[in-house]
């Protein structure tokens, strides 16, 4: 089976001038895409969740950058201080998904290189970031579905396909691959409260690439693992500690706790750009708390009793020893710690 038939969607699209973005908030009820002409709209649509995902995140700010250059005047001579406020901005926009600053980081060098036609550079720089994203994923994907073998069904949280990255997605794309190779028949779905990104995205992006999906709030989980339904629970992340500890969207954490208990194989799916070995482990890292609204609505609509307050916190860390495999575009590290972390990034 041709993998290139389950894999349709692009949400973060260059047009060679500005930024297209599939507006994420409005699915799984209407497409609609967003043209971003400016740093500060991309800053905005990652900030306000119209483009959501660790990889799409920090592609999208890539482009930011290169469309704040294009609006610099053509005779500007200090490129950095020029740009510092859009990146500074972009930066701001949310502060777990390190792909972000990687990729800030990398568009940082070339202002800094400063050679001739900065604006076209930052272009060329930004396109690299996007082209290289969709390279690893198709990487990890063949990795993560051999490491995966037959397994019946997987079990998936949040969303990290081809909307949550640059195209093929990484947890989706090695169940893209393991589905392509005949090796699992179906995905169940966490609905993904409070932004419900399983619900409205991963179940829509998997309809529309013909892959069977079954959605399950959180809570079914459990009886999912202890009835013997699911081979793996495969999920992405928005930032891997050096010693394997992994943040990814809330309620990733319990997954983990759960299936370590009834036997069910764990596998964190990501880029390299997403791991951080700055930060020793998963105490380190920044965890974003969103308004409480998001837990108390719904669609706009008050789901909680009036005078009732919320924690939303965005993000949970998985520890590494609950994870079984961590898979990367170089390569799978089994039961992670730090030595095997700082090996595979030399």
């Amino acid at each position: 089976m041709n993998r290139e038939t389950h894999d349709t969607v692009r949400a973060v699209q260059w047009t060679g001038d500005h930024l297209r973005l599939l507006d994420q908030r409005r699915l799984p009820g209407e497409s609609v895409y967003l043209d971003i002409p400016d740093a500060a709209g991309a800053a905005a649509a990652i900030r306000d969740m119209v483009v959501r995902g660790a990889p799409a995140i920090g592609i999208t700010a890539a482009y930011g950058v290169a469309m704040a250059a294009r609006a610099a005047p053509a005779d500007t001579s200090d490129w950095l201080k020029a740009l510092e406020p859009d990146m500074e901005c972009l930066a701001a926009a949310r502060p777990t998904a390190v792909n972000l600053f990687w990729a800030l980081n990398r568009m940082r060098r070339v202002i800094e290189a400063n050679g001739t036609d900065l604006p076209s550079a930052l272009e060329a720089e930004a396109r690299r970031i996007h082209e290289e994203d969709l390279a690893a994923n198709r990487r990890m994907g063949a990795l993560g579905a051999a490491l995966m073998g037959p397994a019946g069904a997987v079990l998936t949280h949040c969303n990290t396909g081809s909307l949550a990255t640059g195209g093929y997605g990484t947890a989706l794309g090695v169940i893209r691959s393991a589905f392509a190779a005949g090796d699992i028949d179906k995905v169940y779905a966490d609905e993904t409260r409070p932004w419900l990104q399983g619900a409205r995205l991963t179940a829509w992006e998997l309809v529309q690439d013909g892959i069977p999906v079954d959605l399950v709030c959180e809570g079914a989980a459990a009886s999912l693992m202890r009835l013997g339904r699911v081979g793996w629970v495969v999920v992405g992340a928005d930032r891997i500690a050096a010693n394997g500890d992994t943040a990814n969207k809330i309620g990733t954490y319990a997954l983990a706790v759960l299936a370590r208990h009834h036997g069910v194989r764990f596998m964190v799916v990501a880029p390299t750009s997403t791991i951080d070995m700055e930060t020793p482990d998963g105490a380190g890292i920044p965890i974003e708390e969103r308004d409480a609204s998001e837990v108390l609505s719904l669609g706009g609509q008050p789901v909680a009793a009036e005078g009732a307050g919320a924690w939303n916190p965005a993000f949970d860390v998985t520890p590494a020893e609950l994870i079984d495999a961590i898979v990367t575009e170089k390569g799978v590290v089994e039961k992670p710690d730090r030595a095997k972390m700082t090996a595979l990034m030399k």
